[in-house]
């Protein structure tokens, strides 16, 4: 194959093996076509599926071809090979940079590669599991019996194996939170004894009605309007990639699941689905994928009984970035530190924010669908952390309307090729940012109206969002600009006249995270299909341009009946699942406006 300059490579077409491989003589011989055939990869499936002892190794294509020569030599491979004849091995000859870039770029390709499969109903994403672990490890300790000369690399984990007696199992682990994330943003999971899942529940998932989905914070039933009802089943199918022990409970393990509405088919109306759909699109129209980092703010409160009354009061009463806040809860912070990096989520700040008791924990940024699951799992680990310390950790947007609001500010950027290309360049910068990235934050910003129905889905959203508390009340942009809700952002290392990444002030806590970046992702799409431009920066305090600028909607009726009309969003999201969406935001307007004193209560929902 490809690689030396003293070959003819028109003779390297491995169709010339079949007098070989057709010889009784070497019927028997294992044979392992290395790096991808390239460039003959098809020809390689092909012979890898009518002949037996034909294996495939994409070895050195990886990392030597461009990132999409890599993905379609990959692809081609797959077209007609069994994947247990398809393994990695990185190649990494002459230098030591060889085996970090192949193993690197081949965890990337294969994921782009399966992703894409499932996405397009050739794999149910249980198979693409299957298949990585395939790729990566088994068939290459199959073929070439590693497992005799390492006793231990054969080896199955005990949770790992579907056949290990349940007894066994729940020695170890006791049960499996089994969770997903509702329409109203709330967390919620079904919970199987470990041994039934890891026997059935593993590969078969679990029943879930279509109500589910149409769910509000005050009603464990469907909104009407939503067209869901009691009537109809999904299978809340566990993606066993995000499969998670839970650090605060040693005898439990976490998954968060998809929807399906029968095996390998997504229903349209799960968030996850929904997300990867329209990072799809970015994808196979532009090239571009979005990585998105959160920052958490939230509550902590305390119990206080007085006069036989339960209030739950501030856990202080210090300031912004104060010393003695941080001290006071440090070990409660530094117990949700860990239990983070146990998840493999990666922590960038924490500090005591403006509020009473009111704290915030950055993430550092990942693949939007990857920061979504974790924002889900951060918040889960920050409320469990703080209950079995007696608090309550809220994420409410405003749990006290006299207090600062709590956001989940989200900072977005654009990578091609593991490049950042939000960020401009010396062929093209519009205030630091790139054409791609312009045209991407224009759709952002056309579209925000409608975006703040998914971002800032409650009533209680509208009471954060107000001038002068850095929450972005006004439809505008600006560098640097804290009082914008579209801010782009120049971090330390990045040169003064870049931009690295935008940040998005109106998310908050009761936000779907899949859904939230989903709308991001749908409007940035069509800010690149129309070319769209952004107006001119505001560099200084929007409320002072009250006049000059649009207002973003006051209460979420506002946003809701913009979302209505926002036909872009319909298209890439789906209008069944907008359907229910804005229906159970319009159950939510209408129950808080007659039932004010009942925000008290979402302390303990959000």
């Amino acid at each position: 194959s490809f690689g030396d300059k003293d070959l003819d490579l028109r003779k390297c077409n491995p169709l010339y093996l079949r007098a070989v491989l057709e010889d009784e003589r070497f019927a028997k011989c294992q044979l392992v076509l290395l790096h991808a055939s390239y460039p003959y990869s098809k020809e390689a499936s092909y012979l890898a599926s009518v002949y037996s002892q034909v294996y495939l190794d994409f070895g050195l294509a990886i990392p030597k071809l461009s990132v999409q020569g890599m993905v379609s030599s990959l692809k081609e491979l797959l077209e007609l090979a069994p994947i247990n004849k398809v393994m990695f091995s990185s190649d990494g000859y002459a230098f030591p940079e060889t085996y970090y870039l192949g193993s690197r770029r081949a965890r990337d390709v294969v994921y782009r590669v399966l992703s894409a499969a499932c996405e397009d109903g050739d794999l149910s994403i249980e198979e693409a599991i299957d298949a990585v672990e395939d790729i990566f490890r088994r068939n290459a300790s199959d073929l070439y019996k590693l497992n005799v000369a390492n006793g231990s690399i054969h080896q199955k984990t005990m949770i790992a194996d579907s056949t290990i007696a349940s007894s066994c199992v729940e020695q170890d682990v006791l049960f499996v939170r089994i969770v997903w994330n509702d329409a109203s943003g709330q967390h919620r999971c079904r919970v199987v004894p470990a041994g039934r899942f890891y026997e059935i529940a593993r590969n078969k998932g679990v029943g879930l009605t279509f109500a589910s989905m149409g769910m509000t914070s005050f009603c464990d039933g469907p909104a009407d309007g939503t067209n869901l009802t009691g009537v109809g089943e999904i299978r809340l199918m566990p993606d066993m990639s995000t499969l998670l022990r839970l650090p605060w409970s040693t005898r439990e393990e976490m998954v968060i699941a998809d929807m399906q509405i029968r095996p390998g088919e997504a229903w349209e109306y799960c968030p996850r689905y929904v997300l990867r759909k329209v990072t799809k699109v970015l994808l196979d129209e532009f090239n571009v994928t979005m990585k998105a980092g959160f920052e958490n703010e939230f509550y902590l409160r305390r119990k206080l009984v007085s006069e036989g009354h339960e209030r739950w009061v501030p856990y202080d009463n210090s300031s912004y970035c104060s010393t003695s806040s941080f001290d006071g809860a440090s070990s409660i912070l530094q117990e949700v530190y860990s239990s983070l990096k146990a998840a493999n989520i990666v922590v960038e700040q924490l500090h005591a924010e403006a509020g009473k008791g009111q704290f915030e924990v950055a993430l550092k940024y990942v693949l939007c669908t990857l920061a979504a699951d974790n924002l889900i799992y951060a918040r889960e680990i920050i409320k469990s952390v703080a209950r079995k310390h007696g608090l309550i950790a809220t994420f409410l947007p405003k749990p006290d309307l006299n207090d600062i609001g709590s956001g989940s500010h989200v900072h977005l950027s654009l990578w091609k090729n593991d490049q950042n290309v939000f960020m401009g360049s010396n062929e093209y910068s519009h205030y630091g940012m790139s054409n791609v990235g312009e045209q991407f934050l224009a759709g952002v910003y056309h579209h925000l109206p409608s975006i703040l129905a998914f971002t800032a889905p409650h009533p209680n959203s509208y009471d954060r969002i107000q001038p002068n508390t850095w929450s972005g009340a006004y439809l505008c942009w600006g560098k640097e600009n804290r009082e914008a809700p579209l801010r782009t952002a120049c971090p330390p290392g990045v040169p003064l006249d870049m931009v690295s990444n935008f940040e998005i002030k109106s998310f908050d806590g009761c936000a779907n995270p899949h859904l939230g970046l989903a709308a991001i992702v749908a409007a940035g799409i069509d800010g690149l299909r129309k070319g769209l431009k952004l107006p001119e920066p505001i560099e200084s305090n929007p409320a002072d341009y009250a006049t000059k600028l649009k207002r973003l909607p006051q209460d979420l009726l506002e946003s809701v009946e913009s979302l209505a009309a926002d036909k872009t969003l319909h298209e890439l999201i789906g209008d069944k699942l907008i359907t229910a969406v804005i229906a159970v935001r319009k159950a939510e307007i209408d129950h808080y406006s007659k039932n004010p004193g009942a925000f008290g209560d979402l302390i303990h929902r959000y």
